[in-house]
């Protein structure tokens, strides 16, 4: 597995006590919120809306905030935006492909603060399918090793668990497991694991590279900065790259 995702899991561990919390917390709720827009207010029928739920309990945003999103959403309440999910191809440091998901309200706004964001940070825009088609979308859990009451989930035991419901394979990213699976197959998965009572602390459809791409220190260090400077946008929900910082790398860029 690419030493992106384990400094994005680090990150995303940080973000929660350091200044981005609130708006981490934002983006949060506003996926609650397109969710019930999307497919109605009960996550009993809504799985996309169930695992937005549990993905903002899991980063501590108040019970308060999540219900509000989800009547707005659902229309029970006033207030809700229109928002428009866009996607725009990027090149980073060596060719490095991201692709950055935002959830705006304003399509002009959001798309001048990317390139700008972009331009800045020594990436450029790509033409439409040129990075896109490096990827593919697909269902991602991510499965806590500490499970509560002090229990240890294992590899064997997250395999064995979802398998069956799909799961093409389950990668260590250190203190999680990573499973990946069809996008069709999330929800299967998902209910897998709480089935064999095993929590997990996240389930998304997301965008999987094809194949990543190696970087040196200097290289990574410039990926990583563009992707700070986009994930740091309020329309930008999502930053998925093909970089891969093999682990000598990765401790190289912790030291310095």
């Amino acid at each position: 597995m690419s030493g992106h995702s384990k400094w994005a899991t680090t990150k995303h561990k940080k973000a929660a006590i350091d200044a981005k919390r609130g708006k981490m917390f934002a983006k949060l709720i506003k996926n609650v919120e397109v969710a019930a827009r999307m497919g109605g207010g009960d996550p009993a029928g809504n799985p996309t809306l169930y695992d937005a739920i549990q993905k903002a309990k899991k980063s501590s945003v108040p019970n308060d905030n999540i219900d509000r999103a989800v009547k707005r959403g659902s229309g029970a309440e006033t207030g809700g935006a229109d928002y428009t999910t866009i996607t725009y191809e990027v090149y980073g440091a060596s060719g490095v492909g991201l692709l950055v998901e935002c959830l705006t309200d304003n399509k002009n706004r959001a798309a001048m603060e990317v390139r700008t964001a972009v331009t800045r940070n020594g990436g450029t825009m790509a033409d439409p399918g040129s990075v896109s088609r490096l990827f593919n979308r697909k269902g991602v859990v991510l499965v806590a090793k500490a499970q509560e009451g002090g229990k240890e989930a294992g590899e064997d035991d997250v395999l064995e668990a979802t398998l069956d419901a799909g799961a093409e394979e389950v990668n260590d990213l250190g203190d999680q497991f990573q499973v990946i699976s069809e996008a069709t197959d999330l929800v299967a998965v998902r209910t897998a694991l709480q089935e064999a009572g095993l929590d997990y602390e996240s389930a998304d459809v997301q965008f999987v590279a094809s194949m990543d791409i190696p970087v040196d220190a200097s290289a990574a260090g410039k990926v990583f900065k563009l992707i700070d400077a986009l994930e740091d946008l309020d329309d930008v929900q999502e930053v998925y790259s093909n970089v891969d910082v093999p682990a000598d790398v990765m401790a190289e860029l912790e030291d310095a």
